[in-house]
């Protein structure tokens, strides 16, 4: 039977069907990574007008037991605090703000811990505070009133350090990526690595905000029973651009993209030096993933690299980076993802790219083949002087195979070199299996290598590349002479050894 479509669909009415308390949970369940996290916090200080901003971790003795974000930004009264801890709270959002979509706040927040509290306090009203506990948020979107004398006292403590006038406390509870058990060094290791992990998103994503003088990111981590400060740093700008020398002289160049729905859109493109270490340019992430667009929205850095569905990445492009400051205004065209970690493009601008150009003609085209050539220069000097090798392959830590890669040729058509962990007889250290290309790791001194760390398919990264240096050589010859077996034998007895001195250490250390 044949019927005509109705391009508009008919309703009957409408009906109120308010949210259930669950969806706190499902709010709180959308993979914020704990640095992306507490960017989006510092978002809220930045928006404030905060000049400085503290990242306290708070232990008790070996067990972390809070973390901090504190501001001397404006402050909010009882009221701009309702608004801020309701999810999806309507406010007024100046033209420069970091915010958006009234979640991050919460979203943020409760991805991570069970609690928390929010103390804020202006020129002109005295301290208040509100409180999300999780158990009572997804059973009817319960949220505490915070004591007004505690809340007074959460801001005296940090009175200049760094709130003066005015500020805002917020304060996370039952973080769920704490240690459970602090003993054995365990807090020390896992404060030392978040932190910088911490320290070198935050100096990323907020760099031109952390190159001006008047803004300021402390991370500090203190003993909540003695006062003792254990570390106290302020983190540095890490300019993805910040190259002494281009890898080309032409570049950095403007080009211009015509968006229809948006205008005219500036793509400031670089080509990075070859074969950089420093932490701007290897910080960011793969050869795949480092290249593309950095995409800024009001200073703040919201995605780094990735081409956005214009092209497929490729090593020959790991030199290109293009910085695109997003307009001002909302649009179509580019979409902020709501942990602000990510921009969706439209076609329509990928095919803006393809007729983009500077003020000399130049194609936007043209700059991605002058990248590809100065990779291809850089590889062509190197590859004669250096041997091609059987790169490391399972077991082995992304970033080890990446830096392997870039810095050798492969041996083409051959199967990388794995390592795992199994038992092994007579108290060997490591075994070689040719048939599976694999380098073994004897269990039994796991547990020392690891000193108390979790272990992983990727653990141990330095112990793993030490290996694969001695041993890569072995893979690629048919067979071992008597050269390579006493070598073998020799590497042998000093690791046994070694791996022995550790477990005895760890046993006197504990």
């Amino acid at each position: 039977m044949k019927t005509d479509w109705q391009f508009d669909v008919p309703t009957a009415g409408s009906k109120f069907l308010p949210p259930d308390a669950r969806y706190m949970e499902a709010l709180s369940s959308q993979g914020y990574a704990f640095e992306v996290a507490i960017a989006d916090l510092v978002d809220n200080s930045i928006d404030a007008g905060a000049k400085d901003v503290v990242i306290h971790f708070l232990r008790d003795g070996d067990q972390l037991v809070s973390l901090l974000v504190v501001d001397d930004g404006k402050g909010m009264t009882d009221e701009d605090l309702d608004v801020a801890m309701t999810v999806g709270g309507r406010r007024d959002y100046s033209d420069n703000a970091l915010g958006m979509f009234g979640t991050g706040l919460k979203s943020a927040s409760l991805s991570h811990a069970s609690a928390v509290t929010v103390v804020s306090t202006t020129k002109r009203t005295r301290a208040t505070g509100r409180r999300w506990l999780m158990e009572r948020a997804v059973s009817g979107f319960e949220c505490d009133i915070v004591d007004p004398s505690y809340a007074q006292t959460l801001i005296d403590r940090y009175a200049g350090r760094p709130i003066v006038w005015q500020g805002t406390v917020v304060r996370w509870d039952g973080v769920k990526d704490f240690p459970k058990h602090g003993g054995g060094g365990q807090t020390d290791r896992y404060v030392q690595r978040t932190i910088n992990k911490l320290g070198l998103h935050l100096g990323l994503h907020l760099h031109r905000f952390l190159s001006r003088d008047d803004f300021n990111i402390t991370i500090a981590v203190e003993d909540v029973r003695t006062s003792t400060v254990y570390l106290a740093f302020g983190v540095e700008p890490l300019d993805p651009f910040g190259y002494l020398v281009s890898g080309d002289p032409e570049y950095p160049r403007t080009f211009v993209a015509h968006v229809p729905s948006v205008g005219d859109v500036p793509l400031e493109a670089h080509i990075w030096t070859p074969r950089a270490t420093v932490d701007e340019y290897k910080a960011v992430g793969s050869v795949i993933e480092r290249q593309g667009f950095y995409f800024y929205r009001h200073g703040r850095l919201v995605q780094a690299g990735g081409w956005n569905n214009f092209r497929q990445p490729e090593q020959r492009l790991s030199l290109a980076r293009v910085a695109v400051d997003l307009p001002g205004v909302a649009n179509d065209v580019f979409r902020l993802t709501v942990k602000k970690f990510g921009v969706e493009a439209s076609p329509e601008f990928a095919s803006a790219l393809e007729k983009a150009t500077d003020t000399e003609g130049r194609t936007f085209l043209d700059y991605l083949a002058a990248a590809d050539a100065v990779h291809r220069e850089a590889r062509r000097r190197t590859s004669t002087t250096r041997k091609a090798v059987i790169p490391p392959g399972r077991g082995f830590d992304p970033a080890l195979r990446e830096t392997i890669t870039e810095e050798l040729p492969a041996i083409p058509y051959e199967e990388p070199i794995a390592v795992n962990w199994q038992k092994l007889d007579n108290g060997l250290f490591f075994d070689i299996d040719r048939e599976s290309r694999t380098i073994i790791l004897n269990h039994q001194y796991r547990a020392a290598i690891l000193g108390g760390r979790r272990g992983g398919l990727n653990d141990v990264p330095l112990i793993k590349a030490l290996m694969w240096i001695v041993l890569h050589q072995v893979f690629e010859k048919e067979y071992s002479g008597s050269r390579e077996k006493d070598n073998l034998q020799l590497w042998q007895s000093i690791l046994i050894s070694a791996a022995r001195a550790e477990a005895q250490r760890g046993g006197d250390d504990e």
